[in-house]
């Protein structure tokens, strides 16, 4: 089990600690609805040093990411960011994926901690008739993600740099905390605004213990995995590994928009054509319409009980209230308003296709 460079600062702050993705992360503090209620009014920090950091570099490198990723990354120019995801051979997701153009020749890719040693192998596959520079600093970097709608008033003393100039997607290379270089991006997976900043593993904490000394008038708080994944789910963003997997093509799971046939990547011929015959099952958001919680791998029914797809994630929304998840259903009854219900033990309860996201931020 690998611990982050701030271990022992969430077990001195009494995080429950659990084990994800071959790390020791903290998994709460003070509880899920706490915290989440935390981002999505107020600012919290989110210690995900666990993802993984990929530098692509030189001449060839856009040549590479172009062939693996789906999104079109010729578009980037210094400073942006974009989502995107590696396809398999096979109609599925090897990962999905944020990759930033550094400088014009020096790509950053973040992938998912679990996929680490899987994406690095595949990426490293196509590279053979490529050439790029290619460095795996997965163990080198640490990540922060401050988020919510005060952030920018929080961490602004922190920087020389105006944060609230800072557009979504995009990023800088400043000062920040008391060390020179680190990057801020406005990126994050909660859909209440922020940051995400990386640094070397060296300096996180000394940044973390600055984060939390500006953020101290506006209630900063850290948090834990398991809010990170109801705030995730009430903006619909996909998990990998729940959502989207070797198995699950991008277009089924509405990542469509990321899916750019202007270039030839990874299987971009059959998936192609499968935009265009149009899948035959899509990832759908549910909300239930009576009491209960929907579960990972929970059945989806349909009136008469027939078993049509699976809960892929599924929690109580802290938000709205009430249960809220996504799963595969087949294309004919995905549409919006269409009437399900959810195997929950021996019940089953009604719930109603909506569309994403659940939560409608302010």
């Amino acid at each position: 089990m690998k611990n982050t460079a701030l271990t022992e600062t969430h077990k001195a702050l009494g995080a429950k600690m659990v084990p994800f993705a071959g790390y020791n992360m903290p998994v709460s503090y003070e509880g899920v609805n706490v915290e989440h209620e935390t981002v999505r009014k107020g600012v919290g920090v989110f210690d995900v040093s666990h993802m993984g950091e990929f530098l692509i570099e030189g001449p060839k490198a856009l040549e590479l990411i172009q062939k693996v990723s789906s999104n079109d990354a010729s578009k980037l120019t210094p400073g942006k960011a974009q989502y995107s995801c590696l396809p398999n051979e096979t109609g599925g997701i090897v990962d999905d994926l944020i990759i930033y153009r550094i400088k014009e020749e020096t790509y950053l890719l973040v992938v998912n901690a679990s996929n680490i040693e899987k994406d690095w192998e595949h990426i490293s596959r196509y590279n053979e008739s490529v050439g790029a520079g290619l460095r795996n600093i997965s163990d080198d970097y640490s990540l922060l993600a401050i988020q919510g709608p005060k952030a920018v008033e929080a961490m602004q003393s922190l920087t020389s740099v105006d944060l609230s100039e800072i557009r979504f997607y995009n990023f800088v290379v400043a000062d920040f905390g008391g060390i020179d270089y680190v990057i801020i991006s406005a990126t994050g997976y909660t859909g209440s605004g922020g940051f995400e900043i990386y640094c070397k593993n060296n300096e996180v904490q000394q940044v973390w213990d600055k984060v939390f000394e500006a953020g101290a008038n506006f209630g900063i708080k850290p948090i834990g995995l398991a809010a990170r994944d109801t705030l995730r789910l009430e903006m619909g963003y996909c998990l990998y590994g729940n959502d989207i997997d070797e198995t699950t093509s991008p277009i089924e799971a509405g990542l469509g928009w990321i899916t750019k046939f202007t270039k030839d990547f990874v299987n971009s011929e059959n998936l192609a054509r499968e935009k265009e015959k149009g899948p035959k099952r899509k990832l759908v958001g549910f909300e239930l319409n009576e009491r209960g919680i929907p579960r990972q791998g929970y059945d989806i029914v349909d009136e008469q009980g027939k078993k049509i797809g699976s809960v892929t994630s599924g929690t109580m929304s802290p938000s709205l209230g009430k249960g809220i998840g996504l799963g595969y259903v087949p294309t004919p009854l995905s549409k919006i308003g269409s009437e399900i219900k959810i195997q929950i033990r021996k019940k089953t309860v009604p719930a109603s296709i909506t569309r994403l996201p659940f939560y409608k931020p302010q």
